[in-house]
């Protein structure tokens, strides 16, 4: 899936993060991220470091691939 938008980013969590069964608090603890961090991220409202994405990111068992654009 390609994510071109911070909305498409959190909806994209969220689906996972229920799809799982964890709740917002699941993942804090998991990660070491606030729950609160976690919250925001899922509504698009704040911005977390990319440090606490890829935690966030990987305890949903998702992965980044970065690569050039068609028009890039």
């Amino acid at each position: 899936m390609v994510v071109s938008s911070p909305d498409a980013l959190a909806e994209l969590v969220r689906a996972r993060r229920k799809d799982l069964g964890l709740t917002q608090v699941d993942v804090a603890d998991l990660t070491g991220v606030s729950p609160r961090a976690i919250h925001d991220l899922e509504r698009g409202t704040s911005a977390v470091t990319f440090k606490n994405l890829l935690l966030i990111l990987e305890v949903l068992g998702l992965d980044v691939e970065v690569k050039v654009a068609p028009n890039g």
